[in-house]
């Protein structure tokens, strides 16, 4: 397998997990003070993962958590999030324009803060109340908080077995997933080669529900637009069936990410409708990957996971096929805009 350091992987995960301790310390605080209201504040891929956990509690949890752009933040402001709010962020450059502002503003309001940042010591660490360095791995990061925020009021009740399941088995199981997945993201990043070499200003379009919305929108937006400048359009699967179906041809490209939380049967409608309309479809499903350990009641939580994974080994493939580094930017930090 090109690209890929089996041991590297693992342990970047187990470093993740390893820092539960330290994170329910924060969240423990935070929930003895007291808060009229959570708040995962993004940009651009953070935003994505902040929609993942929303939705990941919003069916399991009466606290009251929100996910806000920090872009939309700084136009429109919030007047639900007061000085009693806590905001929680993850950034990797700790120097994101948008959110180093909206940051400032939540600290003058002065909203407690709790950042994931990636590198320490940059420009977003300062403002921080509580900070964890630690690199990678977001998204298993905001939903450790979010289990020990819904353990701690009560609605978590698996919690210890949960995690023990997650520290035994999850990073293992996801480098499984990779390598079960690399032969056939092979020959997926050949097909999206050579249709994009013949319908170079066709979009792409991805679709998922639940907490592969998150992982859709920030797939196609971040990773084929801006690193891979693949034209895409990401839709959730409802609204896919109340408006874009009606565009959907034989040859048009259709990639439907299949995870396994409660919006699962959104997804299965798509997965029905599209064989009856269109021949270029692709389903990406996370039941089909074994995790081994990892019980069936918990495999809806990390499904998102799984599909990153999958993703990873695309990823890799596609650079090759189109000899396109993804670290390579023609705007994005390039020039003042």
């Amino acid at each position: 397998m090109i690209k890929f350091d089996e041991n590297e992987k693992v342990e970047s995960v187990k470093g993740a997990l390893a820092l539960r301790p330290e994170i329910e310390k924060v969240v423990d605080k935070i929930q003895n003070k007291g808060f009229d209201g959570i708040y995962f504040l993004g940009i651009g891929g953070t935003w994505a993962s902040g929609m993942q956990v929303e939705v990941y509690m919003r069916g399991k949890s009466t606290l009251p958590v929100f996910v806000e752009n920090a872009g939309e933040f700084l136009t429109t402001g919030n007047k639900r999030l007061t000085d009693k709010s806590v905001v929680i962020f993850s950034s990797v450059t700790g120097s994101t324009a948008e959110m180093v502002s909206a940051i400032k503003k939540v600290k003058e309001i002065g909203a407690y803060v709790f950042g994931f940042i990636d590198k320490p010591n940059t420009p977003l660490h300062e403002f921080c109340d509580d900070c964890v360095s630690y690199p990678e791995n977001e998204q298993l990061k905001f939903y450790m908080v979010a289990n020990r925020l819904m353990h701690n009021n009560g609605e978590f009740p698996e919690y210890e077995c949960y995690n023990e399941e997650m520290e035994r088995f999850l990073p293992q199981a996801l480098v499984e997933v990779e390598k079960s997945a690399d032969e056939w993201a092979a020959e997926y990043a050949k097909e999206i080669y050579e249709y994009v070499k013949e319908h170079p200003d066709m979009p792409y379009y991805f679709i998922g529900a639940g907490n592969q919305w998150g992982a859709t929108y920030s797939y196609a937006m971040c990773y084929w637009e801006e690193q891979l400048w693949i034209r895409t359009k990401s839709v959730s699967a409802i609204e896919f069936l109340h408006g874009t179906l009606e565009i959907i041809e034989a040859e048009t490209p259709v990639t439907l990410f299949m995870g396994e939380d409660e919006q699962r049967p959104l997804a299965e409608r798509v997965s029905k409708f599209l064989p009856r309309i269109c021949k270029n479809y692709t389903i990406i499903d996370s039941k089909e990957y074994e995790l081994k350990g990892i019980s069936e009641e918990f495999r809806g939580s990390v499904s998102h996971l799984v599909m990153h994974a999958v993703n990873n080994r695309v990823d890799v493939h596609l650079e090759k096929e189109f000899r396109h580094p993804m670290v390579i930017r023609r705007y994005y930090r390039q020039f003042e805009y």
